[in-house]
């Protein structure tokens, strides 16, 4: 298993609001095209196991850059006074510069040989953050860019699933379980933007490089994390797993604590 895919991130772009039940579950108002935002490479963390043990670090710090082997296996830390949400997403990892592409120019058949891979990842959210950042017309990148908010699995070649390149949208299933009870559980195929359109989307506005991770949306079930609680997350295709990862949550060290703006 190979996360040495992460050293060549220069960002993370996730797609918002990409499966309707979700969207029904916050509340939200769907969107009229695709929107995005970005999480910084330093919100990163990889699973702790037998062959990565947690990452040793200066006092108080909760990220000190990746390993050698692009791993940073770490818990998901708890900044105090945050109500976290787990979301878990797919992640294409690109393997091409894609930019300024038109609508027609980009098709299902073009994901496959635009992209290196696949992962799996949490996109973590600080709820109370962003909801005060939103009704304030704020700025919510810190709601989504704390340290540890993008636990992320090892790669996935796209060559294991070569028989289905020709339109790769309806072959994922995704899910999430808190404390061995599961909240998410949803298929590709449901999200209102396909992997080609959010794609050719972003690069209208964003260039798109190679090693860039791409996290496409979040079926229902979000819920909250707490420190001591175990997050599992799955990705299958079809019926095959392809991977399964676990995370630990614990108190955040430092000086944050959430406070009104």
């Amino acid at each position: 298993m190979s996360f040495a895919y992460l050293k060549n991130a220069r960002k993370i772009i996730c797609i918002g609001r990409n499966y309707a039940a979700h969207i029904k579950e916050l509340n939200n108002a769907t969107p009229k095209q695709p929107f995005f935002f970005l999480k910084p490479t330093s919100s990163l963390i990889t699973p702790i196991d037998q062959e990565h043990v947690r990452k040793q670090m200066p006092t108080n710090f909760s990220y000190h850059g990746l390993n050698e082997d692009g791993t940073n296996p770490s818990p998901i830390l708890v900044p105090k006074g945050v109500i976290i949400h787990h979301e878990v997403e797919l992640a294409l990892v690109m393997d091409k510069y894609v930019s300024n592409v038109s609508p027609g120019e980009f098709g299902p058949e073009d994901v496959y040989h635009a992209i290196r891979g696949f992962s799996l990842a949490l996109d973590l959210t600080a709820r109370n953050v962003q909801d005060e950042a939103k009704k304030k017309g704020l700025p919510w990148s810190i709601g989504k860019g704390f340290d540890t908010f993008c636990p992320i699995s090892h790669f996935i070649p796209k060559e294991q699933l070569k028989k289905d390149k020709q339109n790769l949208q309806d072959v994922f299933r995704l899910t999430c379980s808190v404390n061995g009870i599961k909240r998410q559980d949803g298929t590709s195929d449901l999200m209102l933007n396909s992997l080609h359109k959010i794609i050719q989307h972003i690069s209208t506005m964003i260039t798109l490089e190679p090693g860039d991770i791409v996290l496409t949306g979040t079926p229902a079930g979000v819920g909250e994390l707490h420190p001591g609680d175990e997050v599992k997350a799955e990705l299958y295709c079809r019926e095959e797993k392809l991977v399964y990862m676990s995370f630990g949550c614990e108190a955040r060290p430092g000086p944050y604590i959430y406070k009104e703006t």
